[in-house]
């Protein structure tokens, strides 16, 4: 089994690293791979709303960029945590690009699988930030994987995150609820539990 894990942050080592560091422990103690994708700081492209890559499970209007090789491994993972820091009470705005285009593109790639995300701030923001990164999560029938405080890390900097001994204790407990559920869906499957199949065709407008 594999969980990918998406660092949101424009640095490659600080913070919200560090966070998803501390969720990896357990589940790479536990035999399960993790593999972190970054953002990284370089300009990406939002989402359009052409409506192709619907059709075609990828994203093909800016199809150069990083997003369809993250779909294919989100794809072949088991799990996924997508940790970010946090901007004016919200995700990275590079990460709410990818994940905008990932969402709209690959729909098949997150159903049914357990998924958490996971914020690191200074002081604030955290919860707007958790709930904007989770209505992602909710969209597709994906259980959310918790732990025993909202999944949050705090600290200006690396050194300050390491005394937020409750908040790596949150993404430790975080990482063995990951182990848990996937151990849970495997030994469902081996007993012939698929996941349910949705219903689908009704759109209602509001403005009706």
């Amino acid at each position: 089994m594999k969980v990918v894990m998406i660092n949101g942050s424009s640095r490659k080592n600080g913070t919200t690293a560090l966070a998803l560091a501390e969720v990896a422990k357990p589940i790479q103690e536990a035999g399960i791979e993790t593999e972190i994708l970054h953002v990284g700081g370089k300009p990406i492209a939002g989402c359009i709303g052409c409506g192709q890559c619907g059709r075609k499970g990828k994203c093909v209007v800016f199809p150069n960029d990083f997003v369809n090789e993250w779909l294919d491994k989100i794809r072949a993972a088991d799990g996924l945590v997508i940790g970010s820091p946090v901007y004016f009470s919200s995700p990275s705005g590079r990460l709410i690009a990818a994940l905008d285009r990932m969402f709209y593109a690959g729909g098949d790639a997150f159903e049914h699988k357990p998924m958490a995300s996971v914020v690191v701030a200074r002081r604030a923001g955290t919860t707007a930030a958790l709930d904007v990164l989770n209505k992602y999560l909710t969209y597709y029938q994906t259980p959310l994987v918790s732990s025993t405080y909202w999944n949050m890390v705090h600290g200006p900097g690396p050194e300050q995150i390491t005394q937020d001994q409750e908040g790596l204790q949150t993404m430790r407990n975080l990482g063995r609820n990951m182990v848990w559920m996937l151990r849970c869906i495997e030994a469902g499957r081996e007993k012939g539990i698929e996941p349910p199949a949705a219903e689908s065709g009704a759109r209602t407008n509001f403005n009706r």
